[in-house]
């Protein structure tokens, strides 16, 4: 009988935004893939960019583990079966440790999600211009929930060796946790803010170097032997059977595009798996390149991206545009998520005011802001006539949005949303069409995938 493999697990989380978390995550990652090691990266929260960040340096893709948006089994089940193949797991946090979905507990946080899993955490510390408070703030996120594993902390941000000798010195006296690693305050080894138009540099490799340089960087200043010890301490969560990904009892003859390129890539994992799980064969085109819809489909699904970075070549690509157009119009049934639903549009506005066509489906346009207009997680309850979500069927997934949709004319919601500013009616229903700027994780209705495929069979049997 073979021994049973260690799992390695590590959450990165940070005492808020902004301490570096993604930083040293990329840069930890690096550093083990130098290794030798399989790599599987996983983010808290409902975030599409650093995931993004974590394939380009593992490999692998990097998976959503989300305790507001999903049950605690499926965020189980989720983390258990893509880290069983890995050598270790490195779950980045979101904003700070304590932060999520309530300011009054630890519900969608990434303190919750490192007791659900009971992995060990490494704190990130911005030490800037502090010394012995670096202690204090170590000892209060030990203290808020004693449950938590805080097993090391790596500082930040520090000026100099000197430095960070002294906020060495006083964390590990006061708080009685090893401070493994640190890095220096130098923007150059920063990862660029990650606004809307970065993930496309990414895709095409243009920060190799700078991955490298956070391996080297990592692999100077970190005790990595001690990291690699502190995060033996786990094994995968046993999930005595499949409930997401269990057999289906039946398999639907269905083939559904999906559109992925730089404009539209924003996909849960999980929501592709779980369709071809179902039986869908994916096909996947790119309207930026000018690829018109394929043939023979019976589906199609257009999420979330960067339309408003491609406005004007997505705007000349009118073979794409007449056939995803027309095939619409002709009933196929359609799921359109944010950029997806921006595309769908008449048009898409730029801060400069200038405005590109789009398929003009939706009537009316979008308009990019310069600030935020929307951002936060959704529960979603479906609208009559939603055949992806019916009347009274709830779902959760989020917002995160730069741009306002203008409408010309009133057409059927999709949803109402609740958030934290309440409820409103969101998206829109047309022909067989869902459109809106929520975008679902179907693992929270997975009655959303055979409703869809149910409905681009019988699309099928009428062609």
């Amino acid at each position: 009988m073979s021994e049973a493999r260690t799992h390695r697990s590590l959450v990165v989380a940070g005492t808020g935004s902004g301490a570096g978390k993604t930083t040293v995550t990329l840069g930890l990652m690096a550093a083990l893939r130098r290794r030798g090691m399989t790599v599987q990266g996983f983010k808290c929260g409902p975030d599409y960019i650093d995931p993004t960040y974590h394939k380009a340096v593992t490999g692998r893709p990097s998976r959503n583990l989300d305790s507001w948006m999903l049950t605690a089994d499926t965020v189980k089940e989720i983390y258990a079966r893509a880290s069983r193949d890995a050598d270790i797991s490195i779950i980045e946090g979101v904003m700070g440790f304590y932060d999520g979905k309530d300011p009054l507990s630890n519900t969608g946080s990434t303190a919750e999600i490192s007791l659900l899993l009971d992995c060990p955490v490494l704190l990130v510390v911005n030490c800037q211009s502090m010394a012995r408070s670096a202690a204090a703030i170590v000892k209060g996120f030990q203290c808020l929930e004693p449950r938590a594993r805080i097993a090391a902390v790596f500082a930040n941000k520090v000026g100099s060796d000197g430095h960070y000798r002294i906020v060495k010195e006083a964390i590990e006296q006061e708080c009685g946790i090893p401070v493994i690693g640190y890095m220096k305050r130098e923007d150059s080894l920063s990862v660029p803010e990650r606004h809307l138009g970065l993930v496309p540099s990414i895709e095409r490799g243009e920060l190799g170097g700078l991955f490298e340089a956070l391996a080297d960087r990592i692999d100077q200043t970190v005790d990595m032997d001690r990291l690699l010890e502190l995060a033996q301490a786990s094994e995968p969560p046993v999930v005595p059977e499949p409930r997401l990904f269990a057999e289906p009892s039946r398999r639907y003859r269905v083939r559904m595009a999906v559109a992925r390129d730089a404009a539209f890539h924003f996909y849960y994992p999980e929501n592709l798996e779980l369709l071809e799980l179902y039986g869908a064969e994916l096909v996947y085109f790119s309207p930026l390149a000018g690829e018109p819809l394929p043939e023979n489909l019976q589906g199609l699904y257009i999420g979330g991206g960067f339309p408003e970075e491609f406005a004007e070549r997505l705007s000349g690509q009118v073979q794409v545009t007449d056939s995803i157009r027309s095939a619409v119009e002709r009933g196929l049934p359609t799921l359109a998520e944010c950029g997806g639903f921006m595309y769908l549009t008449g048009a898409i506005g730029d801060t400069q005011g200038r405005s590109y066509p789009m398929l003009g489906l939706v009537p009316g346009q979008v308009t990019m802001q310069a600030k935020l207009a929307a951002l936060g997680l959704r529960e979603v309850t479906g609208a009559e006539g939603n055949f992806l979500l019916p009347a009274g069927e709830t779902a959760r997934g989020h917002e995160f949005h730069y741009s306002v949709y203008e409408p010309q004319s009133e057409l059927p919601h999709a949803y109402e949303t609740k958030g934290l500013r309440g409820v409103k009616k969101d998206g829109c229903l047309l022909h067989r069409t869902v459109a809106g700027y929520t975008h679902l994780h179907f693992a929270s209705n997975p009655g959303i995938v055979t409703r869809w495929l149910e409905c681009c069979e019988a699309y099928g049997s009428r062609m």
